[in-house]
């Protein structure tokens, strides 16, 4: 049953904040390691950053990559003759969401907050976290525009 084609005004609304949400998301993971570089070894302005980073990256980032996601399976839901679940690049669009899900809440959220709390070793594994989250978000681009397999 599709409940708009692709290309309707429904259907781009709801692709439009998709995108919107997941870039949203993603935008820490591109500014935070240069925020970290920046303060020149500062350790107490590094921890004023985190401080804020820590305190907004749940409620912002983790939220926006959450409902990206939900609505990246609106879309498909819409239109399921044009993109049904069981098409492949769509089945590991979902599991490289999941994992960007799984490396922001167990990796980089954790260790934003012992940033902020003065834990300076956790600045390398922040920014391994994030750049793990920019090449799965990669993937997951390449797969939304080329559709492998269609």
């Amino acid at each position: 049953m599709t409940f708009a084609a692709v290309g309707d005004t429904g259907y781009n609304v709801l692709l439009f904040l998709h995108v919107v949400a997941m870039f949203v998301a993603i935008a820490p993971t591109f500014v935070y390691p240069f925020l970290a570089r920046d303060t020149n070894g500062d350790y107490s302005v590094r921890r004023s950053i985190y401080a804020g980073i820590a305190k907004r990256s749940m409620r912002i980032y983790g939220s926006a990559l959450v409902l990206g996601g939900l609505l990246g399976f609106g879309v498909s839901g819409l239109s399921d003759e044009t993109y049904p679940l069981n098409d492949a690049w769509l089945l590991i669009s979902i599991v490289v969401w999941v994992a960007m899900n799984g490396v922001l809440h167990a990796v980089v959220f954790p260790a934003e907050k012992a940033i902020a709390d003065g834990d300076e070793p956790n600045t390398q594994k922040a920014e391994a976290g994030s750049a793990v989250i920019t090449v799965l978000f990669l993937v997951s681009l390449f797969l939304m525009i080329f559709k492998p397999g269609v």
